[in-house]
């Protein structure tokens, strides 16, 4: 059985990130990003070179205990971290936070969590809704005035990547407009029932990576007959194959897990998949977000799947 050996991509900045990371969500309280710290650290031990946090997870200073207690080389482990959408208009100090937090003078690559804006209140509440239980959000800054101070951010060197998440080919036009540094990275769904081709071939056209989230689909991606055929083909995990089909078509990952063997299989035992199998693989779209980030239907963060161009 021949695997991909610890795959990477070259972002248009130059540098050299690992294809396969660590999605460190861990959930809504401190008691649970507290538990967190043993399975980054697994994962650390088992090979992994990319962590990924954000300022709305709640687990930066986790993850900088994980990388200091390793015993890892800082320079040796990349760190994502994203901006909240009520820092738009403050982008150098939320950066500023969050390297406080994390321990850390630089970020290896920073993105704007979500294309949408939402108002600032001393108190730092991230969820501030209407009488209608949607998120309220702000016409500005828009989305050219936050990438411009996500330029600045980048200059000062504190950031040595800048990108973006959840942004369509729509917005990320809207975006190109006006950016004069491209965006290194579009984090977003990805998976196999949402193989996201047309934002791929944008991304492709722009040197734009992009990187999947939720990158194995959840149970109905797992469950599908078709990716549990070629599971067993290959003698190896659902999750493992969609890993596998994201690597072989240039795009990179940030699955979770917990455990320390499925940590180690999904970094060092990705089949390389059939051109017969990335074929049926890629035919399973069905262009539909499993994530619903607790929002009502239709409703992403205050905008409607319209305004997101999904």
């Amino acid at each position: 059985m021949s695997y991909h050996p610890y795959p990477t991509v070259k972002l248009n900045t130059g540098a050299v990130m690992p294809a396969i990371g660590l999605g460190t969500w861990s959930g809504t309280t401190e008691e649970e990003w507290e538990s967190a710290l043993p399975w980054y650290k697994s994962a650390l031990s088992v090979g992994y070179r990319l962590l990924d946090t954000a300022h709305g997870y709640g687990t930066e200073p986790v993850v900088g205990r994980a990388i200091g207690e390793s015993g890892i080389p800082r320079e040796e482990v990349w760190i994502t971290t994203k901006l909240p959408s009520q820092h738009h208009d403050r982008v150098a100090y939320s950066l500023d936070e969050s390297l406080d937090r994390l321990g850390y003078p630089f970020v290896d690559l920073y993105l704007i969590h979500w294309p949408q804006s939402h108002p600032y209140h001393e108190n730092d509440e991230p969820d501030i809704k209407g009488e209608d239980g949607r998120h309220v959000t702000v016409d500005h800054p828009d989305v050219g005035e936050t990438w411009k101070q996500m330029e600045e951010v980048y200059s000062s060197g504190k950031a040595k990547a800048i990108g973006v998440s959840n942004f369509s080919v729509k917005t990320l036009t809207q975006l190109l407009k006006i950016a004069k540094i491209i965006p290194a990275v579009n984090q977003v769904e990805m998976h196999p029932h949402l193989n996201q081709d047309e934002l791929k071939a944008f991304c492709d056209k722009h040197g734009i990576v992009l990187t999947a989230y939720s990158p194995t689909g959840y149970a109905p991606v797992r469950t599908d007959p078709a990716v549990n055929e070629i599971a067993t083909k290959y003698s190896v995990s659902p999750a493992q194959v969609s890993l596998a089909w994201h690597v072989q078509r240039g795009t990179s990952a940030v699955p979770k897990s917990t455990d320390l063997g499925r940590q180690e299989g999904n970094l060092k035992k990705l089949p390389i998949l059939s051109e017969e199998d990335m074929k049926k693989l890629g035919g399973l779209n069905k262009g539909v977000h499993l994530c619903q980030y607790g929002c009502p239907e239709g409703d992403v963060f205050g905008w409607s799947y319209e305004q997101m161009g999904w």
